[in-house]
């Protein structure tokens, strides 16, 4: 079923402020003042504008129609507010830098949570290594291994020698109580040899 037409606009989109008690400041207008004007010129009230003057429909459009922007310039003031680069003279922050956002200067604040620079982790990562970025896998694999993510090739089979010694019962006397994490070092291993970023 379709909702009714509304005899007035749906206020969101014009600006009509309605319930209100105000009256329309034209003379003689009784209507009420839904509609906001900007306040009249030199009513500001010291280091705050003048308030804001209310008019009906038909007034506030009224009034749209004769403002003018240039009353009261000069015409080098007309001409220089005319440019079409006029307000660009002025330095404004910069939003992105090469296609992201910047890091924070972590000396201005400290961050025990890593809740702010987790988010530039990738990147500082990515600066350190050459090559093809890591995966969440080779990340689980890297830590498995007690590597950081800035390990090379020859520190991963450096790495992989040492935990072989410590592990393997061949060469811990048959101790086979470390199985399972040797087996996650094999593993671990075999995964990140054969990584784009280890290649």
């Amino acid at each position: 079923m379709r909702s009714p037409r509304k005899d007035r606009p749906n206020a969101r989109f014009h600006g009509r402020v309605a319930d209100s008690e105000r009256r329309c400041e034209h003379p003689g207008c009784a209507e009420p003042g839904e509609f906001r004007a900007p306040p009249l010129e030199g009513a500001s009230g010291g280091d705050r504008p003048g308030r804001y003057r209310w008019f009906c429909l038909d007034h506030v459009r009224a009034f749209n129609a004769g403002y003018n922007f240039f009353d009261g310039m000069t015409a080098d003031e007309i001409h220089h507010a005319q440019r079409p680069f006029a307000g660009w003279e002025r330095e404004t922050r910069a939003f992105a830098h090469a296609g992201g956002d910047t890091p924070p200067r972590w000396a201005d604040f400290a961050d025990p949570l890593d809740a702010i620079g987790a988010r530039f982790k990738d990147k500082a990562e990515a600066a350190r290594r050459a090559g093809p970025p890591l995966t969440d896998g080779d990340r689980r694999a890297l830590k498995v291994l007690g590597l950081a993510s800035d390990a090379d090739k020859a520190a991963l089979r450096k790495r992989y020698a040492e935990l072989l010694q410590r592990y393997h019962p061949d060469r811990n006397g048959g101790d086979r109580s470390h199985e399972r994490v040797l087996q996650a070092v094999i593993e671990a291993y075999q995964r990140l040899r054969k990584a784009p970023a280890f290649v």
